[in-house]
C-alpha cells in the first residue's frame, strides 16, 4: 500500500468543488453501510436520503465523479465505494500524527475507526515530560521536541492539533516546516499557515452554541414569539457556494 506523501488526491486538479469534496464523506458512510448488508445497488433518492441531501444535489455531486448510474438500476454500491474512495484519497496508507495527549487527544488516539478508514497513528506527541514514554492506545507518547524527526522519518503529512488555544499556531508552524501539508486542527483558534496546507477546523463549542441558537427559536416558537423577534447571531446561516450549502466544518 501506498504511503501518504507518494499520492495527493485529484479533487482540485479535477475541478470538484470544496461542498462536494465536504459530502464524499457522508455518501461513503452510506455506501458502505449498504455494502456491509450485501446491497448491491441503490437509487439517487434512497442514497440521498441515508446522506442527507436531496438527490438532485447527490446526482450532480457525482457527475464531478463521472458516476451518473444506470437508469432503472441505480448506483453500483461496490463501484461508488472503491470511486469515492479513491478520490478521497483513501486507497492508500495516510500517516498522522497527533500533537497534546490529553482527553481529546487520548480519546482521538484510541478511536478505531481511523484505520479502516485508511489512516494510520505514527506518532503521539505531547510537551508535558510526564507523558513522555507513557503508553495510550498500545502507543508510547514521544515528548513535543522530536515533532520534526518522527514528521520526516514516518512520511507524516496530516497533522491533528488537540492543545490548548495559546500553543495551537507554533505547534502549526513546525508541523508545516517539517513537511505536514493538511492539518485538523481542535483548538478554539484560527490557525495561519502558508498557501499549500489545508487546515480543517472542528470547534464543538460553536456547534453547540448553534444548536443553542436553534433551542431558543423553537422555544419562543412554542411561546408565540415571532421569529423575526429573534436575535439571529452572526455566522449561523449557511454559507452558499457554486454547489449548495456549504457545511459547518471548514477549511479555517
Amino acid at each position: 500500500m501506498a504511503t501518504g506523501r507518494t499520492h495527493r488526491p485529484a479533487t482540485r486538479s479535477r475541478g470538484i468543488p470544496e461542498a462536494t469534496v465536504a459530502r464524499l464523506p457522508l455518501y461513503l458512510r452510506a455506501l458502505t453501510a449498504l455494502s456491509e448488508r450485501s446491497v448491491p445497488t441503490v437509487s439517487s433518492e434512497e442514497l440521498a436520503t441515508a446522506a442527507g441531501v436531496n438527490s438532485a444535489k447527490l446526482r450532480k455531486d457525482f457527475s464531478y465523479l463521472g458516476s451518473y448510474g444506470t437508469r432503472g438500476v441505480g448506483y453500483d454500491v461496490e463501484y461508488l465505494v472503491y470511486q469515492i474512495s479513491r478520490e478521497l484519497g483513501l486507497t492508500q496508507d495516510w500517516p498522522v500524527v497527533i500533537v497534546g495527549v490529553g482527553n481529546l487527544g487520548a480519546a482521538l488516539a484510541n478511536y478505531g475507526g481511523f484505520a479502516s478508514r485508511g489512516f494510520r497513528v505514527a506518532a503521539l506527541l505531547d510537551q508535558d515530560p510526564a507523558l513522555t514514554g507513557r503508553t495510550v492506545a498500545g502507543m508510547a507518547v514521544s515528548h513535543t521536541d522530536d515533532l520534526e524527526r518522527i514528521v520526516t522519518e514516518n512520511g507524516v503529512s496530516i497533522g491533528v492539533i488537540t492543545i490548548p488555544a495559546g500553543g495551537a499556531q507554533q505547534v502549526c508552524d513546525r508541523l508545516v516546516a517539517a513537511g505536514v501539508t493538511s492539518i485538523l486542527n481542535f483548538a478554539p483558534t484560527v490557525l495561519s499557515v502558508p498557501e499549500g496546507v489545508d487546515v480543517r477546523k472542528v470547534d464543538l463549542s460553536i456547534e453547540l452554541q448553534i444548536l443553542a441558537f436553534h433551542e431558543q427559536r423553537k422555544a419562543g416558537e412554542d411561546a408565540g414569539t415571532p421569529a423575526a423577534d429573534l436575535p439571529v447571531p452572526p455566522h449561523t446561516t449557511p454559507r452558499k457556494g457554486p454547489d449548495g450549502d456549504v457545511p459547518a466544518v471548514m477549511p479555517a
